[in-house]
């Protein structure tokens, strides 16, 4: 449904009736992008953080937090920085799929090590770390203030004005990375158990770390690489759905991919809809509605803590 309200609204709503021409390319050209990048990658955060959340069996964990956003946002605000982005069209979502490889390319070295999921959460933290200072680094040394804005605007997170293009370069990297990590559900409850009970049931823990890092590398660099950084959704749907669908990970897995797409679909339609004299952006109203809902998990963590 969300979809469809997506195809229908806007500046100008339901434009098929202007006419067989424009209405149908406004529909085709800028309206069918934006709602299947928003399906697809509100899909990809909220199950990237179903598993997450499960793998490293920690209800805070979401997409940004072992390092892949922020080193696909890195490699896009290179591709700003040096005129790559201007000189060459689709230069932007192929550097963050680059930068994201390179981040999935270290946890995937620290997993075939043996790294614990807690060492694995801390080496994502640093690599968090060091990306947001690069970019801090790159905002600083922005050659103008038309730059700066333009790496601020990206980075904030946006599906407005992207075509059939972008679609098709993130869309096989999503499906990708999501049939990767829907296969592993069986494995991925054994391992909530604990990685010890894992392996006694037949769990071969270092190839479903790789397997879920690759999975969750795929689903998250994509999405980045086209959107920018549209936070809170992989922490807010796996908490929406578990009530309902049970506290298994494997079985957050599709209604959080369903929620994701929902909440990031309704997001985008809402922007469309605000007052304004330009169009906010994505991922700054996921940030305000997902940050209180953090300080209510974090709430309610801390009361089940206390009780114990």
């Amino acid at each position: 449904v969300l979809f469809i309200a997506s195809l229908a609204i806007g500046p100008v709503s339901w434009p098929w009736r202007l006419g067989s021409d424009v209405g149908w390319t406004i529909v085709w050209e800028l309206r069918v992008p934006r709602a299947a990048l928003g399906l697809l990658i509100g899909g990809a955060l909220g199950l990237s953080g179903a598993v997450l959340q499960g793998w490293l069996r920690n209800p805070l964990a979401e997409p940004g937090v072992i390092g892949i956003s922020a080193c696909a946002s890195f490699a896009a605000v290179g591709a700003f920085y040096s005129g790559l982005a201007a000189a060459v069209s689709l230069a932007l979502p192929l550097a963050g799929i680059a930068g994201a490889a390179v981040a999935v390319g270290l946890l995937a070295v620290a997993v075939r090590a043996g790294t614990g999921t807690v060492s694995l959460l801390l080496i994502g933290v640093a690599i968090n770390a060091i990306a947001a200072a690069l970019i801090s680094l790159v905002l600083a040394w922005s050659p103008n203030p038309f730059a700066f804005q333009e790496i601020w605007l990206w980075l904030a997170g946006s599906i407005a004005d992207r075509d059939l293009r972008y679609l098709g370069i993130a869309m096989p990297f999503m499906i990708a990375g999501a049939v990767i990590v829907l296969g592993a559900g069986r494995w991925l409850d054994a391992l909530s158990l604990g990685e010890e009970t894992a392996r006694s049931l037949g769990a071969d823990t270092k190839s479903l770390g790789l397997r879920l890092t690759l999975g969750v590398g795929l689903m998250v660099g994509a999405a980045t690489s086209v959107a920018g950084m549209i936070g809170f959704v992989g922490l807010v749907a796996p908490h929406l759905v578990r009530a309902k669908a049970g506290f298994r990970p494997g079985a957050t897995m599709v209604p959080a991919m369903l929620v994701g797409a929902a909440l990031v679909l309704a997001a985008d339609i809402f922007v469309r809809l605000l007052p304004t004299a330009h169009e906010l952006q994505l991922g700054v109203l996921t940030s305000l509605v997902g940050a209180p809902f953090l300080v209510r998990v974090i709430r309610r963590s801390r009361a089940t803590w206390l009780a114990a």
